[in-house]
């Protein structure tokens, strides 16, 4: 099941991407296990002794992330278990794991204090994203601006 972006939902801010994003994947656990699931997590076993996170909240975690489309569920061998696979909407997430884990390495460690790191198939550091504009100029929050939309469309 995939769910309807928008649909029956209350959202924090309703014009807002930032927002929507957030209601769906912004808590420590769904991101966490989107992440794990990138990694090859894949059984309801993989995510929690990974994770260390209680059966409750993982169970609620996993249900959120079905439902809304980030995630997809099948039968595992044996008829047993479920397995969960990244939809298309997941595999999406790439990028934005990826700059919170740059972020992290730049602001959430101290200069000698060891921590994962993300590297391409020949084992070099995955380079900096940065934002560019259509030509490929650097862009930053001091360069950009959110164009709102009008009151007349809510």
């Amino acid at each position: 099941m995939t769910a309807t972006p928008g649909a029956g939902r209350d959202w924090t801010d309703p014009t807002c991407p930032v927002a929507r994003t957030v209601d769906l994947v912004g808590d420590r656990w769904s991101l966490l296990i989107v992440r794990d699931a990138m990694d090859g997590a894949t059984t309801f076993t993989d995510f929690q002794q990974r994770l260390g996170i209680a059966r409750n909240i993982l169970t609620d975690r996993l249900r959120k992330l079905v439902d809304h489309g980030i995630l997809t569920t099948s039968t595992a061998p044996g008829g047993k278990r479920h397995s969960y696979e990244l939809t298309a909407a997941g595999q999406d997430l790439f990028t934005t794991v990826v700059a919170l884990r740059q972020w992290g390495e730049r602001h959430a460690f101290t200069g000698n204090e060891p921590h994962s790191t993300l590297v391409d198939h020949d084992g070099r550091p995955v380079a900096r994203l940065r934002p560019e504009d259509h030509a490929g100029k650097r862009v930053t929050a001091a360069t950009t601006r959110v164009r709102k939309v009008p009151e007349s469309s809510r």
